[in-house]
């Protein structure tokens, strides 16, 4: 799936001539959280989320430097702290370099880029004009979808679910797993074998699951980090 699957299309907007006010109202107004400020060619050419009004000379907020602090920073940082606490329009307080993605963009590079720049929303382009937005809660909803329509074929057999498994785990690289260490019977997956961490039992519990056709999942595996070692009954002769 890429950006233009899940995006929304009927984008809020607005210019870099909208007063603040407006856009504060129209924040509360549609419950959103951002904006994206466009030009006459719906060119985006900033933003403004709830982020860029937190400082602001209505609330008190406003950035406040000691006189010794302010005498290192930049008369163009101060000048600038002080527009966007005073500003009345868009282009006063919207963020400038906005990271937007094209129609095309898969969803784990969305994913990806939401995750490392953190941010909540991102515009989408179609040959630099917007024509969408991806946010997070777009996201989930991609996610909620994919679970209501879910592979409802009917079920593989036991063979079938354990190559598939296996193929599915030769492919992670935490996985340890050998084919003595996977049993199906009936739909329901048995693992076994020892692993280092919780995290990877729980992995290796999810994984099984994941495969179309499998009922249950029945881990069995041994936690090498947990003391005592567990131990299987008869283990040692007596």
């Amino acid at each position: 799936m890429n950006a233009q699957d899940i995006m929304t299309r009927d984008v809020v907007t607005v210019t870099p001539d909208t007063p603040v006010p407006a856009i504060v109202r129209l924040l509360l107004a549609r419950g959103i959280s951002g904006v994206p400020v466009v030009d006459a060619e719906q060119k985006v050419v900033g933003l403004v989320s709830e982020g860029d009004l937190l400082r602001r000379a209505e609330l008190g907020t406003e950035k406040r430097r000691g006189s010794w602090l302010s005498f290192f920073t930049g008369s163009s940082t101060l000048a600038s702290d002080f527009v966007r606490a005073h500003g009345t329009l868009a282009s006063d307080v919207m963020t400038r370099n906005v990271i937007c993605i094209d129609v095309a963009t898969p969803l784990p590079e969305i994913a990806d880029l939401m995750e490392e720049k953190k941010i909540k929303r991102v515009p989408v382009l179609d040959n630099g004009r917007l024509v969408g937005l991806v946010s997070r809660a777009n996201l989930l909803r991609a996610f909620a979808s994919r679970l209501e329509t879910a592979d409802a074929t009917a079920p593989a057999t036991d063979a079938a679910i354990r190559e598939r498994l296996l193929d599915a785990l030769a492919h992670q690289s935490w996985s340890r797993r050998t084919e003595n260490s996977v049993v199906v019977t009936h739909g329901v997956v048995h693992l076994w074998g020892l692993v280092g961490t919780p995290e990877e039992s729980r992995a290796l519990q999810l994984a099984a699951a994941e495969i179309p056709g499998v009922t249950a999942v029945q881990n069995h595996t041994i936690i090498l980090s947990e003391e005592p070692y567990p131990i299987f009954p008869g283990s040692f002769g007596s």
